[in-house]
């Protein structure tokens, strides 16, 4: 009983309505058929096109969201939502941040930082300096080649050298007196 009443009170409201929103809203309500009934009996599957489709739809009848049945319509504004960033992020252009350097410069980098391994950063930043390279000290060091041994003396190395200090400190031994022993006691 409850259901044919908002049925017929939505029929009464209907007649209010501009023809343009009703031609709206059965447009609406004939896709959402078409996606219910090329879906499973489950969850409907909605494309892209059909996401699409209701955001367009939303942009130009917000009022729209009253009629869809087939999915929430905090959906559709969410849909809208991420539509709307990525347009703007596309329309924005390139990221903010450090320009890009030519791959010329990296190669370079690259090439001078394999040649002399002895060189570091700083080095190698003057020496493009004199040719009148314009590049930051921290970009040489991003793009400079690591070298891929230790940078140092490994530990058996370190051991061999000092093997006879060492050895003397492991053997050295503290005498206990007997003041000592009685405190602790």
């Amino acid at each position: 009983m409850i259901a044919i009443v908002k049925a017929l009170l939505a029929m009464i409201r209907s007649l209010f309505k501009s023809r343009s929103a009703l031609h709206v809203e059965i447009l609406v309500l004939r896709h959402q058929l078409n996606v219910r009934g090329r879906g499973s009996c489950h969850r409907a599957r909605l494309s892209n096109s059909d996401q699409l489709f209701f955001v367009w739809l939303y942009r130009l009848w917000p009022r729209l969201l009253r009629a869809v049945a087939v999915l929430r319509p905090e959906t559709i504004v969410r849909w809208h939502r991420r539509g709307f960033r990525a347009y703007w992020r596309w329309r924005s252009g390139s990221r903010p941040g450090r320009p890009k350097i030519a791959n010329e410069l990296r190669d370079l980098i690259r090439e001078i930082s394999l040649a002399n391994p002895l060189w570091g950063a700083p080095h190698i930043h003057g020496e493009l300096s004199m040719l009148g390279i314009d590049v930051a000290q921290s970009t040489v060091s991003k793009y400079m080649v690591r070298g891929r041994g230790p940078r140092g003396q490994t530990w058996s190395i370190f051991l061999c050298n000092h093997a006879d200090a060492i050895a003397s400190i492991d053997l050295q031994l503290i005498p206990e007196t007997s003041a000592n022993a009685n405190t602790m006691f």
